[in-house]
């Protein structure tokens, strides 16, 4: 009998080898342009939910870079959450980790104290930034601080243009993100709200919002 031989290529396997060669050629030529590296603004915005986990997704990502981080939570603080009870028990050498909020504003009803604890954030988070040891710093729900005028925007946009290390990244989540902070920040994602089990009576659970 004759010795086994592989079975040639089908037609549609040999197209599909030689379309996703030319692909890669094309995708190796563009990314050979991309050669500067430097730390960026990054801003999660929008209705939908994930932003806050998408940024603790970063965190962790440096964290298991070994590279030194800072969180600083503008509106929460209140509560215990799974991030911050695992970044504190297991990671408070990478990672400084400041829940400096008093709860959702509708709770606190004192514009004045809100106030007072997001200035008291945004000194924090200026500090932490400021420090080149720091490669990423997350500001957690600041924009809901900078919608309601607890914190200058012309101040966070001055502070990011002229005194963020140039190494650092800094994220900024929460919805209503201003126009002027999208302008500036280098990436920008938007999460669309499609469907929420808050609004067929789901409550808010562990591992899944906190």
């Amino acid at each position: 009998m004759p010795a086994d031989t592989p079975d040639a290529p089908e037609p549609d396997d040999a197209r599909h080898a030689e379309k996703m060669a030319k692909k890669k050629a094309a995708r190796d030529k563009i990314m050979a342009t991309k050669t500067e590296e430097r730390g960026l603004v990054i801003v999660h915005t929008g209705k939908g939910k994930g932003k806050s986990s998408a940024a603790f997704g970063m965190i962790f990502r440096c964290i298991s870079h070994g590279m030194p981080c800072a969180v600083v939570q503008f509106i929460k603080g209140a509560m215990s959450t799974g991030e911050r009870d695992l970044i504190q028990a297991h990671f408070a050498d990478l990672c400084e980790f400041h829940a400096m909020g008093e709860g959702f504003t509708w709770e606190t009803q004192d514009r004045a104290r809100d106030v007072a604890a997001a200035s008291r954030a945004w000194d924090k988070a200026k500090a932490l930034i400021r420090d080149p040891a720091h490669r990423m710093v997350l500001l957690d729900e600041i924009n809901i601080a900078l919608r309601y005028d607890y914190i200058p925007l012309d101040e966070v946009l001055a502070f990011l243009r002229d005194e963020k290390p140039p190494t650092t990244h800094v994220v900024l989540t929460g919805r209503n993100a201003d126009p002027r902070l999208i302008e500036a920040a280098d990436l920008v994602t938007e999460m669309e709200l499609v469907k929420h089990p808050f609004r067929s009576g789901v409550k808010a659970q562990p591992g899944v919002e906190f």
